[in-house]
């Protein structure tokens, strides 16, 4: 919960000022019951529709130990797109069969890993089937099938449809499944993921009969029984103050009731039905916070440089994505929205690396603090050493309590891995 105390940004209970003072900035700050929360609202949503629901954490937005932790109590299940986030989910303490991989262009090398991990394998291709059936077939399949139906908040974010690069054609699925059931795979999923960020239930419930028509004809042709429906992640968040929150109980209404149907009209044993939020779950849950260094002011604009830049945030210049931003100290909010108008800059050598244009905010001074909201979706995951800046710090917070759970790189891991070639010696 964000809220003012005294004049003060607080974060579940625990004073932002304090954080910074404690921890240095940029930090990333992360509140456990709001992770709770959400995960908690989209599960009841489905569950009362369809007792057979499992929600598969996506791990790209957010790969924090403590975050797995959390979500792994809760019943989690996890969704990884690489041998890494596979390997750190394991070692988050969840076992093989709690982790599903949906990975694209993957090494034989990665796929061999992960069969001897044990988790449920998602292929994206006939090449990577065929591939992964030389190495050893597996007790079960899925295939990511492209339904043809993609959205989301940016292009680079639409994961389907005619331009994708993801998933199998849907003219694919019935040579996918042969080639499978003929090297004595007896366990089967289907899968689609559409998009991230999408802010409207339509396009879900359209992927979701394209998933299921895909499903019947391989049913028919096959007669395989599919075990998991999974629909991918994408519910999106509103970024903006004035956004409204995605429809979560039309989109649960909507899913449901085709998959039902398809069960009723196929005679199929209800399979498991899948999602994969990573967004929903831990965007809101976490707030970057940044120290203003520079206030400048030219003949065009007014800058505020602050210590985040591209390096802690990428989003903003990756997708021209906005992310709210306001003063720790109210005394500063008194007319926020209606103040200066600022961009916020952050250190990187580049005229890309700008958090926020054109934004009101109060009258800001150098070394005041500012909170970056929605910050817990693809911040540190895409975080860099870019212009050889150590990546931040993260703490988690929960009802008045803090920890520290990521340590702040230093200039020395800077050289971490690195050699001088022998003959510059």
């Amino acid at each position: 919960m964000l809220e003012y105390r005294n004049g003060e940004l607080h974060i579940g209970g625990v004073s932002c000022e304090e954080l910074a003072q404690e921890f240095d900035t940029p930090l990333y700050v992360i509140d456990e019951e709001r992770i709770r929360q959400n995960y908690r609202r989209l599960k009841q949503a489905l569950q009362a529709r369809y007792p057979k629901t499992r929600i598969y954490y996506a791990v790209k937005a957010n790969s924090n130990l403590s975050i797995l932790r959390i979500l792994h109590i809760e019943g989690a299940y996890f969704d990884v797109a690489s041998p890494g986030e596979a390997f750190i989910v394991s070692k988050a303490g969840v076992d093989a069969e709690r982790i599903m991989f949906t990975g694209t262009s993957v090494r034989d090398d990665e796929l061999e890993y992960l069969l001897d991990l044990g988790v449920y394998i998602n292929v994206d291709s006939l090449s990577e089937l065929r591939r992964l059936l030389r190495i050893g077939a597996p007790s079960f399949i899925s295939a990511r099938i492209n339904v043809g139906v993609g959205a989301g908040h940016h292009q680079h974010c639409i994961t389907a449809g005619p331009k994708s690069k993801f998933g199998l054609a849907e003219g694919e699925a019935v040579e996918a499944y042969r080639m499978a059931k003929n090297a004595g795979v007896e366990r089967f999923g289907i899968h689609t993921h559409i998009g991230s960020g999408i802010m409207e239930p339509t396009p879900f419930i359209q992927a979701m009969q394209r998933l299921l028509a895909v499903a019947s004809n391989v049913k028919q042709s096959l007669n395989i029984d599919f075990e998991h429906v999974d629909i991918g992640g994408g519910i999106g968040v509103p970024y903006r103050p004035e956004e409204p929150e995605f429809d979560l109980e039309t989109y649960a209404e909507g899913v449901i009731t085709k998959l039902k149907g398809w069960i009723e009209e196929n005679g199929s044993e209800p399979p498991i039905f899948a999602v994969e939020p990573g967004r929903y779950i831990v965007c809101d849950a976490c707030i970057l916070l940044t120290r203003i260094n520079t206030v400048k002011n030219t003949p065009y604009r007014r800058i505020l440089g602050v210590d985040a830049g591209f390096h802690t945030l990428a989003r903003p210049m990756l997708y021209g994505s906005y992310h709210h931003i306001i003063p720790v100290r109210e005394r500063n909010a008194e007319n926020s929205g209606t103040g200066p108008i600022y961009d916020v800059a952050g250190p990187i050598c580049e005229s890309g690396d700008l958090l926020a244009r054109g934004r009101a905010l109060p009258e800001m001074r150098e070394g005041d603090l500012l909170a970056i909201l929605n910050a817990g979706a693809y911040g540190f995951s895409m975080s860099s050493q870019y212009n050889s800046r150590p990546r931040p710090a993260e703490v988690l917070v929960k009802e008045g309590r803090y920890e520290l759970v990521r340590e702040r790189e230093t200039l020395e891991d800077l050289l971490r891995h690195q050699r001088i070639a022998s003959w510059l010696r």
